[in-house]
C-alpha cells in the first residue's frame, strides 16, 4: 500500500483533484437548486408540499445509504471506475429530470441523481487521503471545502433566477454540459489512486439500511400529515429492520459499518446532535422559500438573494471556528453556537403574514451564524475520540446520518406544517378565501418553529456535555 501511495503522489495530483473537483460542484450545486424551486413546481405538478418534499428527500435517503457502502466499492472498483459511474448516474438521473412528463418521473430521476451524488462524496475525500501526504492534505481539503461552500451560496439564487426567467427544465438542462465536461476531463486525466482488496459486501445489510431508514422516513412523512395506521407500521417496521441491522453488524466479521465507536460517550453524544440538528436545519432552509413566495410574494430569485448572505457568513465563520476549537474547550465554542440557533428559532416563531424581508434576513443570517460554530467543529470533537483505526468508520456514521437525519426533518416538518395548515382551514370560517389559505401557511409554520425551538433547547442543554477527548496515538 506504501508503493501504491508513493505511486499515486507521483501522479498529475492537481489534474485529479481537479476532475473530482468538478464532478463534486455539479453535484452539490444540483442538490441545492430545488428547493428554492418548491413552490413553482407544486403549482406545475399540481401535488401538496408533502409531496413535492420527497424531491429531496428521497434524494438525501439514497446518498445517506450509500455513503458507509462506498467505502466498500472503492476497495472493489478503480477511482476512474468509480467516479465515472457515479457521473453516468448523475448524468442520467439529470436527463431524465429535464425531460420528465410528471412528478413520478422527475422523483425517479432525482433518485438516480442522488446514486451519483452518493458515490462522489467519500470517493472525493477517500482520493485526497490517498493523494497528498499528511502535510499538504489541508490544502486539498479546502478546496474541497470551498466547492462545498459555494454550491449552496448560489445555488437558491441561481434557481431563483432560472424559474423567473425561463422553464423549470433549464434546472436540469444547464447541467448536463458540466457534467458531460466533467466525465471526458475525467477520462483523460483521471487515474487510480486506492488498492483493490475487495472485501466481502454484505448486501444483507445494504438492503436492510436502505429499507430500514425508508421505511421509517416515509412513516414520519404519513404521521406527520395524518393519523393512518399506514404511517405509524411503516416506522415499526422500519425500526425493526434498523434494530436487526444493528444486531447484524455485532455479529458478523466484516461489517458494514463498525458500530462500537458508539463506545466512545463523546462520539455518542455528537451524534445525537448532529441528528437533531440536521432535521431542524434541511427542514426550515426547506420550507422558508415556502413562506417567502406565498406568503410574502417574493419571487424566487428574490427569495434566494434574501437566503444568501447567512449562506456566505457560514462558509466564512469555518475556519474561524476551527481555530477556536483548537485554543478553548470544544463547548466554548459549540454551547455559543446553540444559543444563536435556540434564538434565531424562537424569533422565527413569530413569523406572520406583515413579517418584514430585514427580520426574515436577521433570523437567517443569526441561524447559519451558529450552524458555523456547532456543526464542524462537534464533528471535529466527536471523531477526536475514537482511536485511528474506528476514524474512518465514525466519518462515515456521521456523515450518513447529516443525510438521513436532513430527510426525515424534511418529511416531518413539511407534514407538521400541512397538518397545521389544514387545522386551520378545518376551523375556519371561509376555508376558501385567500388570506385564509395564507393565515393557514403561517399557522403551520408557526407550529413547526415552535417545536424547532424545543429541540434547539435540548440540544443546547446537551451541549455542556461535550468535553475535549483524550488524545489517540
Amino acid at each position: 500500500m506504501d508503493n501504491q501511495a508513493q505511486d499515486a503522489r507521483g501522479m498529475k495530483r492537481g489534474a485529479i483533484l481537479t476532475a473530482l473537483l468538478i464532478g463534486t460542484f455539479v453535484a452539490f450545486l444540483n442538490e441545492n437548486l430545488l428547493t428554492n424551486a418548491f413552490p413553482a413546481l407544486m403549482r406545475e405538478f399540481n401535488v401538496a408540499a408533502s409531496t413535492i418534499q420527497w424531491l429531496s428527500t428521497g434524494y438525501m435517503l439514497v446518498i445517506g445509504v450509500l455513503v458507509p457502502v462506498t467505502a466498500l466499492l472503492q476497495q472493489w472498483f478503480t477511482t476512474r471506475q468509480m467516479f465515472m459511474s457515479a457521473m453516468a448516474l448523475f448524468l442520467a438521473g439529470t436527463c431524465l429530470c429535464a425531460v420528465s412528463p410528471g412528478f413520478g418521473i422527475l422523483l425517479m430521476g432525482r433518485v438516480v441523481q442522488a446514486c451519483g451524488t452518493g458515490l462522489l462524496i467519500p470517493l472525493m475525500m477517500n482520493t485526497i487521503i490517498a493523494l497528498y501526504p499528511p502535510e499538504r492534505r489541508g490544502a486539498a481539503m479546502g478546496l474541497m471545502g470551498l466547492v462545498i461552500m459555494v454550491a449552496p451560496v448560489i445555488g437558491p439564487a441561481l434557481s431563483g433566477l432560472i424559474i423567473d426567467t425561463v422553464q423549470w427544465r433549464w434546472l436540469f438542462y444547464m447541467v448536463i454540459p458540466v457534467a458531460l465536461f466533467s466525465m471526458i476531463y475525467a477520462f483523460v486525466y483521471l487515474k487510480n489512486v486506492t488498492e483493490l482488496t475487495k472485501p466481502r459486501v454484505d448486501l444483507v445489510s445494504i438492503v436492510m439500511s436502505t429499507v430500514g431508514f425508508g421505511c421509517v422516513t416515509y412513516g414520519f412523512s404519513q404521521t406527520s400529515v395524518s393519523l393512518e395506521p399506514e404511517g405509524y407500521g411503516s416506522i415499526a417496521i422500519g425500526s425493526l429492520l434498523l434494530l436487526l441491522l444493528v444486531w447484524r453488524q455485532l455479529k458478523i466479521k466484516e461489517p458494514l459499518i463498525d458500530l462500537s465507536v458508539f463506545r466512545h460517550s463523546t462520539f455518542s453524544l455528537v451524534a445525537v446532535l448532529i441528528v437533531i440538528l440536521m432535521m431542524v436545519l434541511f427542514a426550515t432552509t426547506t420550507l422558508l422559500p415556502f413562506y417567502m413566495q406565498d406568503v410574502m410574494k417574493l419571487t424566487a430569485f428574490a427569495t434566494g438573494l434574501l437566503l444568501m448572505p447567512g449562506s456566505i457568513l457560514n462558509g466564512m465563520l469555518m475556519p474561524v471556528s476551527g481555530k477556536l476549537l483548537d485554543k478553548f474547550e470544544p463547548r466554548l465554542v459549540i454551547v455559543p453556537g446553540l444559543f444563536l440557533i435556540a434564538i434565531s428559532l424562537w424569533l422565527f416563531t413569530g413569523i406572520d403574514s406583515d413579517t418584514t424581508q430585514g427580520s426574515v434576513l436577521f433570523n437567517h443570517i443569526l441561524l447559519f451564524l451558529g450552524m458555523s460554530f456547532v456543526v464542524m467543529p462537534a464533528q471535529t470533537t466527536g471523531l477526536n475520540q475514537l482511536p485511528r483505526h474506528l476514524v474512518p468508520h465514525g466519518t462515515a456514521i456521521y456523515n450518513t446520518l447529516q443525510q438521513i437525519a436532513g430527510g426525515i426533518g424534511i418529511a416531518l416538518f413539511v407534514g407538521i406544517m400541512s397538518s397545521g395548515a389544514n387545522r386551520y382551514l378545518h376551523h375556519s370560517l371561509n376555508p376558501t378565501a385567500m388570506h385564509e389559505k395564507t393565515q393557514s401557511m403561517v399557522s403551520g409554520l408557526q407550529t413547526v418553529f415552535w417545536i424547532e425551538f424545543i429541540l434547539a433547547i435540548l440540544i443546547l442543554a446537551l451541549g455542556w456535555f461535550i468535553k475535549k477527548p483524550p488524545e489517540h496515538n
